[in-house]
């Protein structure tokens, strides 16, 4: 199965452009180990019920397809443009379909105000989500583990 999913988008990996989002944070991990996740959960799901998948991976794959595009806007902003700046970076790369576009633009509904046209769009929007909240809570536990052993460190030392 894994190597299906490679394969599918084998292209997109092997892009230098897409690789730079190694380099950018996003929930706690790179915005690339996001987008992976992602995509990944999506193939797993559609693969099942879709006969479209490999469409639906690819685009959630590029859903989050942006460097630093937004860097110099507010968070409320970079929300809701950043979709538009992962559809330009796929569309210059990428054969983009309607329902690819339609997803890469409405994956941040309700708060990129894009509602989405197709179930396949909702599918990953959903997906996207939950991956987001996932991966925040993983950041947020490691940072509270680091955290609390600092104070325990810091209680131990005091006790000696």
């Amino acid at each position: 199965m894994i190597d299906e999913f490679y394969e599918i988008n084998k292209d997109i990996f092997d892009n230098k452009k897409f690789n730079e989002l190694k380099n950018y944070r996003h929930h706690g991990i790179t915005r690339y180990d996001h987008c992976y996740n992602v995509a990944y959960l999506t193939y797993r799901i559609t693969r099942k019920i879709n006969k479209n998948y490999k469409e639906i991976t690819r685009a959630a794959l590029l859903h989050d397809f942006f460097t630093n595009e937004v860097d110099n806007m507010s968070s409320i902003k970079r929300f809701v443009a950043h979709p538009k700046y992962a559809l330009e970076n796929s569309k210059k790369y990428f054969n983009i379909s309607k329902l690819q576009e339609d997803i890469i633009l409405s994956h941040m509904f309700p708060v990129g105000l894009k509602v989405p046209k197709y179930k396949e769009s909702w599918l990953v929007d959903i997906v996207d989500n939950i991956s987001s909240i996932y991966e925040r809570m993983m950041a947020v536990k490691e940072e509270l583990v680091t955290a609390a052993t600092f104070v325990l460190v810091l209680i131990m030392s005091y006790i000696k």
